[in-house]
């Protein structure tokens, strides 16, 4: 099934989403420019979300990538409900409590986040009355354990994660009278997500990560090449001092059962997640909701099925890692993206890609055919598509796109083959995932003038 340049892009770019920082007198003070976001589906629905708001009450911006597991309501909530959790943790006392006067008289409340989102991303309204209660409870005892300290961003992030997490569980236990709502947060809090979320202020920009979704920085060379460096470590098997830390948290008898065929109690393959009670509920609390639960999750053999070899829960924690990272001039973008990029590209090709696109400068590297006899022929056409590769760079109007064009099309030659991404693309809901992951990304452009300035200030 062949799609046309046209189909093709147009595929592409459906969910393709663009922010610009609005400049001041002319002036753009803040460290970022602006982002490109853009998702593309595997899943049907797509279980990745993403998310990205300015803070009004206090200074910085907050991206995030969410991918889901067993369905997208876990990824759903912690998308919406993440950011206000970071917003309320990092406010000072005097504006939680105007906040909180503000609800008790019924007046407007201070806007707290500024959303940038695309028609496509979805707002559950039917839960909002029950997010907003848990997170008024938050506030309330941040009001009531008001230590006068300023709150440092490292401790507000891990916080807000901790208690969003809390929060999830605590609701599907409590359950909701409403049959609906009640189905809807067991069915959060029994689906998982991972999170990946930066937040930016000035030249601080902190990461805090659980799961797998991955942060990068793409740093310019002094010699115009482009490097990569790593704002997040990934929660997984593959990573040796995550599988040190969930050992350290269990008894030395289970230490053959935690982490089989690189998968938590063999079935999970992030380490750290949102939701996914069936990892930290008591076998006892587990069965007394599923069965006080609708009929709904009765029939749902995931809810009612026991992780094997579940002795000591939890298993699985939200807490994040949190990376903090000084802005120098050098760094010009962040890019942070669920785990379906990075099955398919190297850290290294994605920031040179973005670099290149974002410079509209291609440091053309000398064509390798490592060990393929290539004919002059063969030779002539790939010079041929490296001309035309130029000029289509500036085909797409968001770096989020490129990149997703590159990771879904690229050949062996590191370049992108329209065959191929034609072949990829037309793959049938049911084969897709197959092949690949949900990919969602987020490119965030920083202003290396005013990182300059707040260098020279200090």
């Amino acid at each position: 099934f062949y799609l046309t340049p046209p189909q093709v892009n147009s595929i592409l770019k459906a969910n393709e989403y663009r922010f610009k920082v609005p400049e001041f007198d002319g002036k753009n003070v803040s460290s970022v420019l602006g982002f490109d976001s853009n998702q593309l589906p595997a899943n049907a629905p797509i279980e990745d979300r993403r998310s990205a708001a300015t803070c009004l009450q206090t200074r910085g911006m907050l991206l995030g990538v969410f991918d889901g597991h067993a369905g997208c309501a876990c990824a759903q909530a912690v998308s919406e409900r993440l950011f206000y959790y970071i917003a309320v943790s990092l406010l000072p006392h005097e504006t939680l409590l105007e906040i909180e006067n503000a609800v008790e008289s019924g007046r407007a409340l201070l806007p707290i986040l500024q959303w940038h989102k695309h028609p496509n991303d979805y707002f559950s309204k039917e839960a909002s009355k029950l997010y907003f209660n848990s997170l008024r409870t938050y506030w309330q005892e941040l009001i009531d354990l008001n230590s006068g300290e300023t709150t440092d961003v490292r401790e507000a992030l891990i916080n807000a994660f901790k208690r969003l997490d809390n929060d999830i569980s605590l609701e599907a236990q409590v359950g909701d009278p409403n049959s609906f709502l009640n189905y809807l947060v067991l069915r959060v809090a029994f689906s998982g997500a991972t999170a990946c979320v930066a937040h930016v202020d000035g030249v601080d920009l902190h990461v805090a990560n659980t799961g797998d979704s991955r942060a990068m920085l793409g740093v310019q060379e002094e010699d115009g090449s482009w490097s990569a460096v790593n704002l997040s470590y990934d929660h997984n098997a593959q990573n040796e001092r995550e599988v040190e830390r969930v050992k350290m948290e269990h008894p030395k008898s289970e230490e053959k059962s935690l982490v089989k065929q690189d998968r938590l109690l063999g079935l999970l393959m992030p380490f750290r997640a949102f939701g996914d009670v069936k990892f930290k509920w008591s076998i006892e609390l587990q069965k007394r909701v599923v069965e006080s639960g609708p009929d709904q999750l009765n029939d749902n053999e995931y809810a009612k099925f026991i992780p094997p070899n579940y002795f000591t829960p939890p298993y699985l924690t939200a807490e994040p890692e949190v990376i903090h990272h000084k802005l120098r001039p050098q760094d010009k973008f962040l890019v942070l993206a669920t785990d379906g990029l990075w099955e398919t590209m190297h850290r290294q090709d994605v920031a040179r890609i973005v670099g290149e696109y974002l410079t509209g400068v291609h440091h053309q590297q000398p064509i390798a055919v490592g060990g393929y006899k290539v004919t002059l022929g063969q030779m002539h056409g790939l010079l041929t598509e490296r001309r035309a590769k130029i000029s289509s760079v500036f085909e797409d109007q968001n770096a989020a796109t490129h990149l997703i064009r590159h990771a879904v099309g690229n050949n062996e030659f590191g370049t992108v083959d329209h065959e191929r991404l034609s072949k990829m693309l037309s793959l049938p809901e049911e084969l897709a995932r197959m092949y690949r992951d949900d990919i969602t990304i987020i490119v965030v452009q920083f202003n290396s003038h005013v990182i300059g300035a707040y260098q020279d200030e200090e």
